[in-house]
């Protein structure tokens, strides 16, 4: 790894129960990856001495930039809705490709091999999932570049700051801005801005998949077909699964899917290991 690959993760104390089992299963399969954890908001005290055990950096950038344009995005929206765009400050940072995850997941795989695939023109935008529900309104496909893109989850991606910077995302989402309130999907707020910057800049999207055939798309905490193995879950197709994300999840992981053992034993261990 010649060139400067990180992580980058968004929490609070609010999802202190969330980050704790992330960042054990992470420390497993990921020990010596850089990562970042953004702050959501104040509210860190607990979040910033995990980090300390788990040899995490916090982030003490200045977040106004992207504070700002949230509030000129969703002016009349709650700040706590607002914040969950700063997440998008992982495009700042001082990587030549980033990871962003969001921490309602655990990993399963050393990630490493999901870096360096990141090209200009070929694929600009890595995702895992797609996600054709929670992104635009009917009125996106009024827009050529909105109507056939792919659309997809924003609690997995990777890029290049040198392709999609913070501030190119900003300076898009400020000059259309207007179309972004006509076409957004109601209820849902980095998703549709994440979707909006990288279709409206056409910026070539391209899945795990397609870079590697044995690396799975599939995250989601409920998937079908689940293949439990040393070395990780594989898919119902034998490939292998890299995390799971408890996406929609209102409650804690008990015993219910598949997965909720491990991120049960995972938090276990990250209880034991902050204390």
């Amino acid at each position: 790894m010649s060139k400067r690959y990180g992580v980058a993760i968004l929490a609070n104390d609010g999802i202190y129960d969330w980050l704790l089992p992330f960042l054990e299963s992470f420390r497993e399969h990921n020990p010596t990856l850089p990562t970042y954890l953004i702050p959501f908001d104040n509210n860190m005290e607990r979040s910033v001495r995990a980090a300390a055990k788990y040899e995490i950096e916090v982030i003490h950038d200045d977040l106004e930039p992207i504070d700002r344009m949230a509030w000129n995005v969703y002016p009349f929206f709650l700040r706590t809705f607002r914040r969950r765009l700063r997440k998008f400050h992982c495009l700042a940072l001082p990587l030549d490709e980033v990871l962003y995850i969001d921490v309602d997941t655990i990993a399963f795989r050393d990630f490493t091999p999901l870096f360096g695939h990141v090209k200009p023109g070929e694929a600009d935008f890595v995702i895992a999932s797609r996600s054709p529900t929670w992104v635009y309104n009917d009125r996106g496909n009024d827009y050529p570049e909105l109507k056939d893109a792919i659309r997809f989850s924003d609690g997995f991606f990777v890029t290049s700051p040198s392709i999609l910077s913070r501030d190119q995302l900003i300076a898009t989402m400020r000059r259309d801005r207007r179309i972004f309130r006509r076409v957004r999907k109601p209820r849902t707020f980095a998703q549709p801005v994440a979707n909006f910057t990288v279709h409206r800049l056409g910026l070539k999207i391209a899945s795990l998949t397609d870079l590697m055939p044995w690396a799975s798309t599939e995250t989601f905490y409920l998937a079908r077909g689940i293949e439990l193995v040393p070395t990780g879950p594989k898919d119902k197709d034998g490939r292998d699964i890299f995390f799971a994300h408890w996406a929609g999840a209102r409650d804690l992981p008990t015993d219910k899917t598949t997965f909720d053992p491990i991120w049960v034993d995972y938090a276990a261990r990250a209880a034991r290991r902050v204390g």
